[in-house]
């Protein structure tokens, strides 16, 4: 049977390279374990059993999800401690519960006290719930503000004290950290994070309340923290691909991108300077994250590029818009002919996709198809 290269497959796809993958999960991998820190992915970037298995090797094989439906799919992938990091509602505590009662350890996050008492109410019945309480380490998206912390002791209470609950530890997510663009900047970040999450714990414990997990989140943090005392567990997601976002911020290099979209010339503008690929927003997404820091980027850039800063300038749904400064040298991409897209942000990329279709750099310089590893999307 003919091996099937990158210019067999049908366009837009969403490429990935194995060899730049696993270097990104080791690097990782081999910062948290020295650090002694447990890691715990958050796999809503990789969306992917398989890539989840390499993710996990070497550690226990806690994950983190964004969806309900990740964490049936992982369940059913053999995951067995999984953290669902969305704050939990009332109604979606049913189907929590049949996972559960299947001997899942899926855990729950909230940070509101009517919550708490719905999670609490829902355990008289003799199902059991873990639940995290989520600080604001200051992100600004959900959690109790730090250092304020209001309503912390009322939550933990009634969660503690509730018969079949476990109050499983606090948890953040420094975001802002994807606004600094400097080692220090993040290190200060991850400072503030840690002090968060461990100033939580501490008024926990001093209130006599276990607090066994303390969870931090975010690539830029786990990649530039100088200090995890007191931290437990770490979330990093998109790590495991990187994107320009993360190239810019500056937790990756240009060779750490795993992640492109494969996509076709289908026409050519000299009048304007451009010419159009199959790969619109559908494809790519909107997202324009990396121009906070490099505005030339688009909503991607031009792998291997014929002239400097060559990228996808605007998107209609299935159109991407490639235009450059300097003239394009048309006769170098005829229509028909291939480029591949680097993602602003690789996990809202890839919620397009269904598959991934993966390469090797390391083996013939990614020509040939070695393999599709499956995601799962939607809610």
């Amino acid at each position: 049977m003919q091996t099937q290269t990158i210019d067999d497959l049908p366009t837009p796809a969403l490429i990935l390279d194995r060899a730049v993958l696993s270097r990104n999960l080791k690097r990782m991998s081999d910062r948290l374990s020295a650090a002694g820190v447990m890691l715990r992915p958050h796999l809503k970037t990789a969306k992917s059993v398989t890539i989840g298995r390499m993710a996990v090797e070497g550690h226990d094989g806690r994950i983190t999800v964004s969806t309900l439906a990740e964490a049936r799919y992982f369940a059913h992938g053999g995951f067995k401690d999984i953290l669902y990091g969305v704050g939990i509602v009332p109604s979606k505590l049913a189907a929590v519960t049949e996972l559960r009662r299947r001997d899942i350890n899926l855990r729950v996050v909230t940070d509101n006290l009517a919550v708490a008492r719905s999670i609490a109410d829902a355990a008289k019945d003799g199902d059991t719930f873990s639940v995290f309480i989520e600080i604001d380490s200051g992100g600004g998206r959900a959690g109790l503000p730090f250092p304020e912390l209001p309503g912390l002791l009322d939550i933990a209470r009634v969660l503690h004290q509730a018969p079949n609950v476990e109050l499983a530890g606090v948890m953040t997510h420094a975001g802002h950290s994807y606004h600094e663009s400097t080692p220090e900047g993040i290190a200060a970040v991850a400072e503030q994070e840690r002090q968060a999450i461990v100033g939580a714990a501490e008024k926990l414990r001093a209130a006599g309340i276990p607090c066994p997990i303390v969870s931090g989140g975010s690539t830029p943090t786990a990649m530039h923290s100088r200090d995890f005392t007191g931290i437990t567990e770490m979330r990093p997601g998109v790590y495991v691909f990187n994107d320009l976002d993360q190239e810019f911020i500056g937790s990756c290099k240009p060779a750490d991108l795993a992640l492109s979209v494969l996509a076709s010339v289908i026409g050519h503008y000299p009048h304007r300077n451009q010419l159009l690929i199959d790969a619109g927003a559908l494809a790519l997404s909107k997202d324009i994250s990396a121009q906070e820091f490099q505005p030339k980027v688009g909503f991607g850039t031009i792998a291997d590029a014929p002239v400097k800063d060559m990228a996808v300038v605007a998107c209609s749904q299935e159109h991407g818009f490639v235009g450059a400064d300097d003239p394009i040298p048309f006769g170098n991409l005829p229509v028909g002919s291939r480029v591949r897209v680097w993602p602003n942000h690789a996990c809202i990329t890839a919620a397009a996709y269904d598959r991934y279709y993966v390469i090797d750099s390391d083996l013939d310089g990614g020509k040939s198809i070695v393999g599709t590893y499956d995601r799962i999307n939607g809610w």
